[in-house]
C-alpha cells in the first residue's frame, strides 16, 4: 500500500486522538471515559500506522509531516469547533509549518 496514504490515516487517527481528549475534558459526566477510550485508540492506530510508514519513508520526513498536518489540522478544528481564537500570528505560524514541511518534501528527503 501506498506510505503516503498510510500517513494520512496516522495523521487522521492522530487528529481524532487529540479532538477526543479535548471533548474528554470537557465532559462532567461518564462520557468522558468514552471519549478516552477514543484517545487511546486514535493514539494507539496512529503510532502504528507511523511505525508502517517508516520503513520506506525517511524519519525526518514522516514526522515532519504527521506532526506539521496534524498540529495544523488540529488547530483548524479548535476553531472550527471549539471557537479558539485565530490571531494573525496563529495564521502565520500554522503557514511556517506548512512551508517546512512542503521544503522538506521538495528537498528531495523522501525520495
Amino acid at each position: 500500500m501506498n506510505p503516503w496514504l498510510i500517513l494520512g490515516g496516522a495523521i487522521a487517527s492522530e487528529v481524532v486522538g487529540t479532538t477526543a481528549l479535548r471533548l474528554g475534558a470537557r465532559a462532567e459526566d461518564a462520557s468522558k471515559y468514552g471519549w478516552y477510550l477514543v484517545v487511546a485508540v486514535g493514539y494507539a492506530a496512529s503510532f502504528w500506522m507511523l511505525s508502517l510508514v517508516l520503513k520506506k519513508i525517511e524519519l525526518g520526513v514522516s514526522y515532519a509531516v504527521w506532526s506539521g498536518v496534524g498540529t495544523a489540522a488540529t488547530a483548524v478544528i479548535g476553531v472550527a469547533l471549539f471557537g479558539e481564537v485565530v490571531t494573525a500570528v496563529k495564521l502565520a505560524c500554522l503557514g511556517l509549518i506548512v512551508i517546512g514541511v512542503i521544503g522538506l518534501n521538495l528537498s528531495g528527503a523522501g525520495h
